[in-house]
């Protein structure tokens, strides 16, 4: 009778923490969404190559991949999720706050690399969170948070690209710290407090905190796990393509085809609308389908769609090929953290996120490097063509997963 009663008001609650969560997860990409808007006008103030432009996103993921396993091990010990969500949602924020008082290259790099510290315990809180309340419907709870991602990721560009027309970027970037620290007091108030009083048995439990003995004592079986070993690997080529699409797109609409802050933010807005309308789509079809299928699906198609970017280049097309490259490219992302949590330990969450997320920042921290390297000696378009390899070797490692059992409602 226990079981009757709970299991019905368990989905209640979390669809209200949900949301909330999900507003915080479009915040994390909000700053970041801005930052890749303002960065060619950064880019000309200061005098910098294109290798120098795609080395601030370097140090920003090389960041992120240092602190995502420290991090996961944070969220696997400690039971307070909402505490852990708040700070990291203030410290994806407040750097970009610092870098309107910069004018030194170093200090930029500095500020980055702060910014890839603070997302670094958004994703291994979160994800596992969600994942713990809707085992059935991993998939589609999961693409409902990436949502949130790209609601930050396709509003921003169209509200900094507009303030861009009348503000300088250090008066942006003023500016908007104000929402991060507005959402962060929120997730501290109702999901940090959560865990006081009467709820806090329940809360903790529900977290999955453990001793570290119990931690350590597991550890060496998830690094022996096959899928997160693959999934991760894989991830890592994906976000190697995605960030420097992210990186050089703006950069290539505003030097190459000559388009103003507020069109090369209503392009960027394209590219992530697009990926708003994919990922519960998908979501929904790999709880049904496996997740194995649309993740091959979908980064296949991503390639065939830069390699039409590359060959119409400077065309209006290019800005089509952008929207549908967003819908294939941001399709798997909740697929890719479903599939890892279905294959590692549910007390290991926050750790395999951790994992799958610092080998993601190693891919970012990479590929707007290789990006800005390929663009220096061939140019800018060579670029999308070289990214469609990176997006093909992620779907080779898919290949060698094992396929498993789409989840029944």
């Amino acid at each position: 009778m226990s079981l009757a009663v709970a299991v019905p008001e368990a989905p209640r609650g979390s669809y209200r923490e949900m949301w909330l969560i999900t507003l915080g997860h479009s915040l994390t990409h909000w700053y970041p969404a801005t930052f890749y808007l303002i960065l060619p006008i950064i880019g000309k103030e200061l005098g910098l190559t294109y290798s120098q432009i795609g080395l601030i996103m370097t140090c920003q993921y090389i960041a992120g991949a240092v602190a995502n396993i420290p991090g996961g091990v944070l969220v696997d010990t400690v039971g307070r999720k909402g505490v852990l969500m708040a700070t990291s949602l203030f410290w994806v924020g407040f750097p970009y706050l610092l870098m309107g008082f910069t004018h030194s290259y170093l200090m930029l790099l500095g500020c980055v690399a702060l910014v890839g510290f603070g997302n670094s315990l958004w994703h291994p809180t979160a994800i596992p969170t969600l994942a713990r309340r809707f085992p059935e419907r991993k998939g589609l709870v999961l693409s409902l948070h990436g949502m949130g991602g790209n609601v930050g990721d396709a509003i921003a560009p169209i509200v900094v690209g507009t303030l861009l027309a009348v503000l300088s970027w250090r008066e942006v970037v003023i500016l908007n710290v104000v929402p991060g620290v507005v959402i962060a007091l929120l997730i501290f108030v109702f999901l940090g407090t959560m865990q006081l009083g009467g709820k806090k048995r329940e809360a903790s439990s529900e977290a999955g905190a453990q001793s570290l003995r119990d931690y350590f004592r597991g550890l060496p079986e998830l690094f022996r796990n096959r899928g997160l070993i693959l999934l991760s690997t894989s991830s890592a080529f994906r976000s190697m393509t995605q960030n420097a699409v992210l990186t050089f797109l703006p950069v290539y609409l505003a030097y190459e085809m000559g388009y103003s802050p507020f069109w090369v933010g209503a392009c960027m807005f394209a590219l992530q609308t697009a990926g708003f309308a994919a990922a519960p789509v998908a979501g929904h079809l790999s709880d049904r389908m496996g997740r194995k299928s649309v993740m091959m699906t979908s980064m296949a198609m991503t390639a065939v769609v830069l390699v039409f970017m590359a060959l119409a280049a400077k065309s209006l097309a290019f800005v089509f090929f952008v929207a549908v490259l967003g819908f294939f490219l941001y399709a798997i992302r909740p697929v890719l953290q479903a599939w890892l949590l279905e294959t590692t330990p549910k007390n290991m969450g926050g750790t395999s996120i951790g994992v799958l997320f610092g080998a993601q920042a190693v891919g970012s921290a990479v590929g707007p490097l290789l990006g800005g390297l390929v663009a220096d000696s061939y140019g800018l378009t060579a670029t999308f063509a070289f990214l469609a390899g990176t997006i093909v070797a992620a779907n080779l490692f898919i290949l060698f997963m094992p396929k498993t059992e789409p989840a029944r409602a």
